[in-house]
């Protein structure tokens, strides 16, 4: 009876992903970077709005196959939002209560989204306790923690098996660069960036990736000095990436190279990126595309061609309140006018200088 309700379960996963189309890459419109092609693959279109979809289908698959998720089984997740927004839709696809544990800040359109798939949203003051207070919930509903921070990394097939690297290498095939020379990854749990590295590395590819962490976060400093033990006061104000804690699933190994992005400079491209593709995205995607700016500024400075490969990780419209509304810039984030200053240079000139927080 167990197993009939788990085939059932997996069956309505795969259903819904062969209902799914893959996601568009666009490539951007920089008619003075020649030489030098940028790509953004736009996971803002899943059903649930965000690259977080991927991550939530191969979580509940993974714990199906396991046994530890099992009809009227209660889900719970740690999230700045949109892994639980997914998540939420997933366990109701199935049937399953799902309770989100995430910080006070978090976007109110997400917490909106998570309640209307039947989500509930339980609140704690930090970043830092997401985990602690899901692993308590688990234990008092005898529910299963999902721990996408620990699990995201393993939970996907980064082999193949239409992963998002898979994807990009398979739309890129016919592009003039059709290897990429970066792709550019934020961490969040470190699942996405782990996926890509070891699929670049299996497949023998030349491409290089490229990680770029937001301020408050320890994934850069981590890279660098190797401790594992190192961890941050602060949160990140880049919802969905940056962690205060080195978690499991991000794979130093398989990174070629990272970049800290001043938040500034992620607000700041987000309303660049706005004035050229006609849409609003995420703070991530901001931080992602400062990154790739700076490697196409340098390979234009080094004589280099080739393209670089990025991400749109969701919608802008779920950051109406914050990422776009110029109060809370202004007493979250600070003066974007230099990082404004220095992507218009970029656009004229495709040099793009790095200049010190304001």
């Amino acid at each position: 009876m167990v197993n009939s309700w788990i085939n059932q379960a997996i069956g309505k996963i795969e259903a819904d992903f062969q209902r799914s189309a893959d996601t568009h890459l666009i490539k951007l419109d920089t008619p003075n970077l020649t030489g030098v092609d940028i790509y953004l693959k736009d996971e803002s279109t899943h059903p649930t709005g965000s690259l977080k979809h991927r991550l939530a289908r191969s979580l509940f698959l993974y714990a199906l196959c396991n046994g530890w998720i099992r009809e009227n089984t209660t889900v719970i997740e740690s999230s700045s939002g949109s892994t639980a927004v997914s998540e939420a839709y997933f366990a109701r696809l199935l049937g399953l209560p799902f309770i989100a544990v995430m910080p006070s800040s978090t976007a109110k359109k997400k917490i909106q989204q998570i309640e209307f798939y039947g989500g509930q949203c339980h609140f704690v003051d930090h970043a830092s306790k997401i985990c602690s207070e899901s692993e308590k919930l688990a234990q008092e509903l005898n529910g299963h923690y999902m721990d996408q921070f620990t699990y995201a990394e393993r939970a996907t097939d980064w082999r193949g098996n239409n992963n998002i690297a898979n994807s990009i290498f398979r739309q890129m095939n016919k592009e003039q660069h059709a290897i990429p020379t970066w792709i550019v990854m934020s961490p969040g749990t470190g699942g996405t960036s782990a996926t890509i590295g070891r699929y670049i590395r299996y497949q023998r590819l030349t491409t290089k990736l490229c990680v770029v962490d937001p301020e408050n976060s320890v994934f850069f400093d981590y890279f660098n000095n190797g401790d594992k033990n190192i961890t941050c006061a602060n949160g990140s104000n880049i919802e969905g990436i940056g962690r205060p804690r080195v978690e499991p699933s991000f794979i130093a190994g398989v990174v070629d190279e990272m970049r800290q992005i001043p938040d500034p400079a992620s607000i700041a491209t987000i309303n660049w990126l706005e004035n050229i593709i006609g849409r609003k995205t995420g703070a991530s995607t901001g931080t992602n595309l400062y990154g790739a700016l700076l490697l196409a500024s340098e390979m234009v400075a080094k004589g280099q061609t080739g393209s670089i490969v990025t991400l749109i990780c969701d919608s802008g419209e779920r950051y109406l309140d914050t990422y776009y509304n110029p109060e809370w810039i202004k007493d979250n984030i600070g003066d974007l006018s230099i990082y404004t200053d220095a992507l218009n240079n970029f656009s004229q000139t495709s040099v793009l200088k790095c200049p010190s927080k304001a």
